[in-house]
């Protein structure tokens, strides 16, 4: 699947993309790290250590990278989680993060598939 396809099966903007990075294989480029970035297992060890500030960091990172490559539904989950544990309370966070990571694993699999 082409880039600019991959963008529409997540529900996300190409065109804004785009725009805010200029180029398409510098677009790639960033795409394809994103399966590398440690955030979401940051996030994960967080919640399963109850260590609160490391889970905020983690969900915070990671929101703002989605928020920067315009994978905005895994954002707005992010966003939420993020606002959740910006008390830095991990007490009923399991919905929220059940959302990322449904979202977060379905990303990576259409990662995979771009050309």
């Amino acid at each position: 699947m082409t880039l600019k396809e991959f963008y529409e099966q997540i529900d996300s903007d190409y065109k804004d993309v785009i725009k805010r990075l200029c180029d398409e294989d510098m677009i790639k480029k960033f795409v394809f790290k994103f399966p590398e970035d440690p955030s979401f297992n940051d996030l994960k060890d967080g919640l399963k250590k109850n260590d609160a500030e490391k889970a905020f960091c983690a969900i915070h990172t990671l929101k703002g990278v989605c928020s920067n490559l315009g994978f905005e539904r895994l954002y707005e989950a992010s966003y939420k989680l993020t606002e959740k544990l910006r008390s830095r309370v991990i007490d009923n966070c399991d919905e929220l993060y059940n959302a990322v990571e449904r979202l977060y694993t379905d990303l990576i699999a259409k990662i995979k598939e771009i050309d």
